[in-house]
């Protein structure tokens, strides 16, 4: 998912680095506000795991690629805006040292899979779990579709901002600038590998992780996640 240098004109990747810069300030002060000192350890985690699992990359015909991210897992345990923190440190650090995902389009990869995946999978998750435990049935069933359906939002947001490269770009015979396939291709090919493929594995990592920690330290889980939200003040010991 990861959008690499040369996909994106600057007129598309600057307006996105632009508008991450406002997104990162309001999750450092949600993060400052309602994150207890004691789960500072588990963000960094967090954000190391994520790090990790998107080192696995699958490519996808065009120069894109099909991996599972982590960050509706983060999100659940620590809240959405916890989550938009450590996925885009993982992928700034990606993008810096690894070469994972362009420098330009840093902007819109944070957009993408740091933003828009936490904020839609923490969304769907609420809505499916109710009031059901989250280590309940019902619970990880919750948890394992927001991770899938928040990857795949992320990976037709991915597709439409590139794949829309061809339409807007040409030169005056027709030749595209930046990316060399129309949106329709783009969201195929993105959402083939995403829906069939990291979707799964998106789930599974998401469910998996809901367990164990539920049942490994069920304080973490069992907090108040809407607190992220609704602009409340946390316990910061």
């Amino acid at each position: 998912m990861h959008i690499p240098d040369g996909y994106l004109s600057p007129q598309t990747a600057v307006p996105f680095v632009v508008a991450m810069v406002p997104i990162w300030g309001v999750a450092v002060k949600k993060v400052k506000e309602n994150l207890r000192k004691r789960e500072v350890p588990v963000l960094a985690v967090g954000a190391a795991f994520s790090f990790i699992i998107m080192m696995f990359n699958l490519p996808i015909p065009g120069g894109s690629s099909a991996h599972a991210v982590g960050a509706v897992l983060l999100a659940i345990l620590l809240g959405p805006w916890a989550a938009c923190i450590g996925v885009s440190v993982a992928l700034i650090i990606q993008a810096l040292i690894f070469g994972d995902g362009g420098i330009l389009a840093i902007g819109a990869n944070c957009f993408n899979m740091a933003f828009i995946m936490p904020m839609v999978g923490y969304l769907m998750y609420k809505l499916i779990k109710g009031q059901a435990d989250a280590i309940s049935t019902r619970g990880i069933i919750a948890a394992a579709l927001a991770g899938y359906i928040g990857l795949n939002v992320a990976a037709l947001f991915t597709a439409v901002e590139f794949g829309s490269q061809y339409h807007l770009f040409q030169t005056a015979d027709g030749t595209p600038l930046y990316f060399m396939y129309p949106i329709k291709v783009a969201i195929a090919a993105m959402l083939s590998e995403h829906l069939t493929l990291a979707g799964p594995v998106e789930a599974l990592v998401t469910a998996l992780g809901v367990w164990f920690v539920g049942n490994s330290y069920p304080e973490l889980v069992a907090r108040k996640q809407a607190i992220m939200f609704n602009g409340g003040v946390a316990d910061n010991v």
